[in-house]
C-alpha cells in the first residue's frame, strides 16, 4: 500500500501523522486525503488513535490522487507511568491482532463515555451518548467527541474549554482509559508488519537523552518535527537520534481546524531518504 519510491536526498512535504473521523479528526479519510494532496504532500500517513478503520478508504482515495500512502496507527501507551504515544507506520491495515485490539478498545471506550456522561450530569451539563457518537466515526469514541457534543449543546464555547473545565486530567469529569505498555505497543506494531516511532516527545515530556533506551525497546524512529516542538528542541532530538540510530520523522498531527486550529497541512517536511530508511526497518 506504499505507492512508488521517493528520491534520495530530497526534502519533501511528507506528513506521517494525521487523523480522521475514524478517531478524533474533523474530516473523513477521503477528505483528509484530498486536503493532504492539495497541500502539496507527496507521502502521507493516516494514524488514527487506536484504530485501523480509516485505512482502506484512505488508501483508495490516495491511489486516485496519485499520493503515496503509508497505513498507520497511533497507540497510547505507558512509559514509567507516563503516557506516551507510539506511531505505527507501514502496518497491515487488516491485521487480525490490530482488529481484535480495536474491538476491545471500542467496548472499553463506550463504557468510559457512559461514566463521563454521568459525571457531566452531576456538574449540570446535559449531553447524551447518542450525541457523542454522532460527533465520531461511530466505533472509536473518546473525550474529543464528548467535547464536540458539549460545544454543540452550548455547554461550552470550544473543545479546549471542555477539556480545561471538565474533561482534562484532574478535572471533575475525567475518567482514565486503558493503556498498553510501551513494550506491548511496539511488539504489536511489529507483529502487524510495521515500524514504531515515538510521537511528539516534547509534549509527552520525553527527554532527548531517553531515546537510547527507547531504541533498545524496539523503536525505529522519533517524530523530531512536530508543531509543538520549537526549532532548538527539534534540533536536539535530531542530534541524539543520530547517535542512537533512530530515524527522524515529521508530522503535522493534523485533526482539522475545529479540533486543532494551530496545525496545518503542508507544513511537515523530512528527507525522502529518511522515509525510505524507515520503511527498510519493517520486520
Amino acid at each position: 500500500m506504499t505507492n512508488g519510491p521517493v528520491h534520495d536526498g530530497i526534502i519533501d512535504i511528507i506528513d506521517l501523522h494525521t487523523h480522521s473521523t475514524a478517531s478524533d479528526g474533523q474530516y473523513a479519510p477521503p477528505e483528509v486525503a484530498a486536503r493532504v494532496a492539495k497541500a502539496g504532500t507527496v507521502a502521507w500517513a493516516l494514524t488514527d488513535h487506536d484504530t485501523v478503520a480509516g485505512l482502506l478508504p484512505a488508501a483508495a482515495a490516495a491511489k486516485d490522487l496519485d499520493l503515496r500512502f503509508i497505513p498507520g496507527i497511533e497507540l497510547s501507551a505507558l512509559l514509567d507511568e507516563r503516557e506516551v504515544h507510539v506511531l505505527g507506520h507501514f502496518i497491515d491495515p487488516v491485521h487480525p491482532e490490530l482488529c481484535r485490539f480495536e474491538d476491545m478498545l471500542a467496548d472499553h471506550r463506550r463504557g468510559r463515555v457512559r461514566k463521563i456522561v454521568r459525571l457531566l450530569a452531576e456538574q449540570g451539563v446535559s449531553v447524551t451518548e447518542e450525541a457523542i457518537v454522532a460527533c465520531s466515526g461511530g466505533k472509536t469514541i473518546g473525550r474529543p467527541h464528548v467535547a464536540r457534543a458539549m460545544v454543540e449543546a452550548g455547554a461550552v464555547l470550544t473543545v479546549r474549554e471542555a477539556f480545561d473545565k471538565f474533561l482534562g486530567d484532574g478535572r471533575p469529569c475525567y475518567v482514565g482509559r486503558f493503556r498498553l505498555t510501551v513494550e506491548d505497543a511496539v511488539a504489536m506494531i511489529r507483529r502487524a508488519g510495521g515500524v514504531a516511532t515515538l510521537a511528539h516527545p516534547g509534549p509527552s515530556k520525553v527527554q532527548a537523552l531517553e531515546l537510547r533506551r527507547l531504541r533498545a525497546m524496539g523503536f525505529d524512529g522519533v517524530e523530531a518535527e512536530h508543531p509543538e516542538h520549537h526549532p532548538e528542541q527539534a534540533a536536539r532530538y535530531r542530534e541524539v537520534a543520530g547517535t542512537v540510530d533512530l530515524v527522524c520523522t515529521a508530522g503535522t498531527d493534523f485533526h482539522g481546524e475545529l479540533v486543532s486550529p494551530d496545525r496545518f497541512l503542508g507544513t511537515s517536511r523530512m528527507s525522502a531518504a529518511e522515509l525510505d530508511r524507515l520503511e527498510a526497518r519493517r520486520p
